[in-house]
């Protein structure tokens, strides 16, 4: 029998059904030491500063807004592709999202378009270190000193990774980073603002001490959740559930992926639940995430490095792009192709769960039509694949997948099937 792989694959601390019984026991389970000792840990790897845990990775970035007191209607630029929560965060906190376009060889934000969106109402900008890999940093900063502006790093793909031999998430005046399911750090859930600044940092533990506790329920949830998305996504349970729809889809040339992201929706008024703070046990999660995240790192960086060396001689595919001066981490294995959809079809009919656009081109979306301005680079963007390369994989995995994605784009080039793909969207 075909065994199909998954495009996801989550990253689990050691223990952890133990941790969760563990703090459950004690009577830890909402509130307890462990997130003390986890602001105070997620530092160490950065070299310093403060942490603070939130509800969500969003919502770390909405609390330093709130800190930083920009004016109200001040800009705030972001790339062209990013994810459309942080935007719609910014302007649920009064301010006016302005979008710059991004290099799309490295998914990042273009200098030179930063550079020309900036206005005299511009008071910040959030450079997304994208797919595991850093923006570059020194001219954005340049850019930033030049006109005074606020920068707070979005690091929700990136924990650990480096530019010129400093930490992501260092370089600004605050960064945020994600702890949902999915992301590097996985503590299913909750996220951390971080700043060297004491000042700052004091008043955004202020406002999320102000906040209530999440109940048993919605973190029991959340657990649940994630449990499910681990069995589901695991090969033998995957070719037995989801793959089936992939592969069927495939024949239709349907796209079943709608469905699994959040829908893009105005946030204002902001819901319940991300007016809460983290959870005990997801702090404990994520601290023993800790101690297995350079163990995870290496091995996405191994499985890059194979797949780079088997997809160099594939005709049409063109492998991640990684400047020297910066670290890949390969959240996300994005290469190019010329035939992108024709060509993740045929892997899904292969076994190999391949996807598409995993953020946003955010001045394309309805959401955000009164702030639109042409982004060239993030609609190029828009023809990668997302290729699988998570922790979770073997080298054996690896091989196959590599393998069978350079099969398929020899097939079709000797068809003269590798045609341009449109860069409409994703």
């Amino acid at each position: 029998m075909l065994t199909a792989l998954s495009r996801y694959g989550i990253r689990v601390a050691p223990d952890t059904a133990r941790i969760i019984d563990g703090c459950r026991r004690r009577g830890e389970y909402i509130r307890g030491p462990a997130l003390g000792e986890f602001e105070a840990r997620f530092p160490e790897r950065l070299g310093g500063g403060y942490a603070v845990s939130t509800s969500y990775g969003r919502m770390a970035f909405y609390h330093l807004l709130r800190a930083m007191n920009l004016p109200p209607g001040s800009e705030i630029v972001f790339p062209a592709l990013t994810f459309w929560v942080m935007p719609e965060l910014a302007r649920t906190a009064g301010l006016r999202p302005v979008f710059a376009d991004v290099d799309p060889a490295t998914f990042t934000m273009d200098p030179e378009a930063l550079a020309r969106a900036i206005s005299p109402a511009t008071r910040a900008v959030v450079p997304t270190h994208l797919y595991g890999l850093p923006c570059a940093m020194d001219p954005i900063l340049a850019i930033a000193r030049r006109h005074r502006l606020k920068v707070i790093e979005d690091c929700a793909h990136v924990v650990g990774t480096k530019y010129r031999g400093q930490p992501t998430g260092t370089f600004g005046d605050a960064a945020i980073f994600s702890l949902h399911t999915l992301k590097p750090l996985n503590a299913y859930g909750g996220g951390v603002a971080y700043t060297r600044d004491a000042a700052l940092a004091d008043i955004v533990r202020a406002q999320i001490a102000a906040l209530p506790w999440p109940d048993v329920k919605r973190i029991d949830n959340r657990l649940l959740i994630g449990r499910l998305q681990r069995f589901f996504t695991a090969p033998l349970v995957f070719t037995l559930t989801g793959f089936p729809i992939l592969w069927v889809s495939s024949l239709f040339k349907a796209n079943p992926d709608v469905y699994l992201w959040e829908p893009i929706r105005r946030l204002d008024p902001l819901p319940d639940s991300y007016l809460e703070r983290m959870a005990n046990v997801q702090a404990a999660l994520a601290l023993a995430g800790l101690e297995s995240l350079d163990e995870w790192t290496r091995a996405t960086v191994s499985h890059a490095a194979r797949l780079d060396a088997i997809l160099a001689s594939a005709p049409g595919i063109e492998t991640p792009h990684r400047p020297a001066e910066r670290e890949h981490h390969y959240y996300q294995y994005c290469a190019y192709t010329p035939a992108r959809d024709d060509i993740v079809r045929r892997a899904v009919r292969r076994g190999i769960d391949l996807e598409t656009l995993h953020v946003d081109v955010c001045p394309g979306l309805p959401l955000f039509a009164e702030f639109a301005t042409p982004a060239p680079g993030a609609e190029r963007a828009t023809a990668a694949i997302q290729v699988p390369v998570h922790a979770s994989l073997s080298d054996a995995q690896v091989d196959r997948i590599g393998r069978t994605l350079k099969r398929v784009a020899m097939a079709m080039a000797k068809r003269g099937a590798l045609v341009p793909q449109s860069s409409s969207g994703g």
